[in-house]
């Protein structure tokens, strides 16, 4: 396990008992945000990074009792969080690494993925694992329940040229990461970057 996954799980680990508590009212924007991923009844989906799963209840509820539902986190204590809740029920949930999967190449129609891409130790590869597991022309979106802005003061830094986030740098990056945004909005109170799996 790399210095960068120990972090991770330190992190995380740590927070994963009072996560819920500390974010009460973000169910509405998660909702809102696998709405626009525009999931179809029987379609296959991954939460990547799914912490304690508040995206499965309407990733459930976007496929259908035909679809599937993954939630895959690096974190014990946040699968554990996201049984406790109920949210397992949703779902099923996997340890696991994004760096590798343990999926069959194009075995998805779309990734979720809430707050992870800053916690991706090598962006461009990382994001080239999620495509590999989806389909060409299905979806991915890297969503936040807050913007750049809002987030950066929250953690008392300021936004900085470099931000992976960014547009300027986030295009980019998911057209080498094989993906092509469709969509960017970066407010106060949302960030969601929606693309398409390159054929």
């Amino acid at each position: 396990m790399s210095l960068d996954h120990t972090h991770v799980q330190e992190f995380f680990g740590a927070r994963a008992a009072d996560w819920d508590s500390r974010f009460p009212d973000d169910a509405p924007a998660f909702a809102a945000a696998v709405a626009d991923l525009g999931l179809r009844t029987g379609d296959r989906v991954l939460d990547a990074g799914c912490g304690t799963g508040r995206a499965l209840p309407s990733l459930r509820a976007a496929v259908g009792a035909s679809g599937v539902v993954l939630g895959a986190d690096l974190t014990p204590a946040m699968l554990k969080a996201a049984v406790r809740a109920g949210r397992g029920r949703e779902g099923r949930l996997i340890l696991a690494d994004v760096s590798a999967l343990p999926l069959r190449s194009g075995a998805l129609d779309a990734v979720f993925a809430a707050g992870l891409i800053a916690h991706l130790p090598h962006p461009a590869e990382n994001l080239r694992e999620l495509a590999r597991t989806v389909r060409a022309g299905g979806t991915l979106a890297l969503f936040h329940p807050i913007g750049r802005a809002a987030l950066a003061a929250r953690q008392g830094r300021q936004i900085t040229p470099d931000d992976l986030r960014a547009e300027a740098n986030l295009g980019p990056l998911l057209t080498r990461s094989g993906w092509h945004m469709t969509s960017y909005t970066d407010e106060a109170n949302r960030f969601l970057a929606l693309a398409v799996r390159a054929d």
